[in-house]
């Protein structure tokens, strides 16, 4: 039962090396999967005895397929470069992939009672501007990051967002990843921008269309779910920001439709 922890990396020698120290512990292959970077991350990542392979960029979903496919693993773990593994977090991983082992190889009694998973979700937390965020949107926020490899996929038609095609039951994981989100506003604004961009694409190919209300009414709505349904508000001066800033790009992706329509 081997498991490899994956890292997608372009230009990412600011965190490289953290990140690869907070799993070196308790992965058994170590794989950097590289889009060109033209900083130190290469070295860095070779330096710290990771498997480095290149590979141009495409799309998110193709480039971490790309990756399951280059995983010596019976089990994967993505993690990205920003993000950290605690101790604790990796000793939850090494316990269900055995229990899984366990169960497939027919050794324990569990494996009557329980199916066979094809992976597990990870609860993250994340820190922006310098503070972690509890609420507004950002918590709990689970992400599929255990796989086990010939069970699970990313579907090529989300660039973003990526989505898992699961061939079997999902489970979910207790321990956190530490999620240095987004530092700068123009960290924030880059891609936000991105999201905005391919949501406003969906919708249009979707057949939606922009509305002259839809540049109130859309923003006023996320401010409010954000800040009040969401609880924004507990997280103070930062959440407030947050849920504007949301706010703000509901009404981009308003516009972008609307541009959209008038280039036809």
């Amino acid at each position: 039962m081997v498991l490899s922890i994956i890292i997608l990396t372009r230009n990412e020698e600011k965190h490289i090396r953290d990140c690869l120290a907070s799993v070196r512990d308790f992965a058994d292959d170590l794989l950097v999967l590289d889009s060109g970077s033209t900083d130190r991350t290469v070295e860095l990542a070779r330096q710290a005895n990771a498997r480095v392979e290149s590979r141009a960029f495409d799309n998110y979903p193709a480039q971490r397929n790309a990756a399951i496919d280059l995983a010596r693993g019976d089990w994967i773990f993505f993690i990205d470069a920003d993000e950290r593994a605690t101790p604790a977090l990796g000793r939850e991983i090494r316990a269900v992939i055995s229990e899984q082992w366990a169960v497939n190889s027919d050794l324990s009694p569990s494996a009557i009672r329980h199916p066979p998973f094809a992976g597990f979700w990870i609860p993250r937390r994340n820190i922006i501007f310098g503070k972690e965020i509890r609420h507004t949107g950002w918590s709990p926020d689970y992400q599929p990051r255990v796989l086990r490899k010939g069970r699970a996929r990313f579907d090529p038609a989300r660039e973003v967002h990526e989505l898992v095609l699961w061939d079997g039951e999902v489970g979910y994981l207790r321990e956190p990843l530490i999620h240095y989100n987004y530092e700068t506003l123009a960290q924030f604004r880059e891609k936000q921008l991105k999201y905005t961009r391919y949501e406003a694409r969906v919708w249009y190919n979707e057949g939606k269309r922009a509305r002259w209300r839809g540049f109130i009414g859309q923003p006023l709505r996320e401010f409010f779910r954000r800040c009040l349904v969401l609880q924004g508000w507990l997280d103070g001066g930062h959440g407030v920001l947050l849920s504007a800033l949301m706010a703000y790009y509901a009404f981009v992706r308003q516009r972008m439709l609307w541009e959209m329509e008038r280039r036809v």
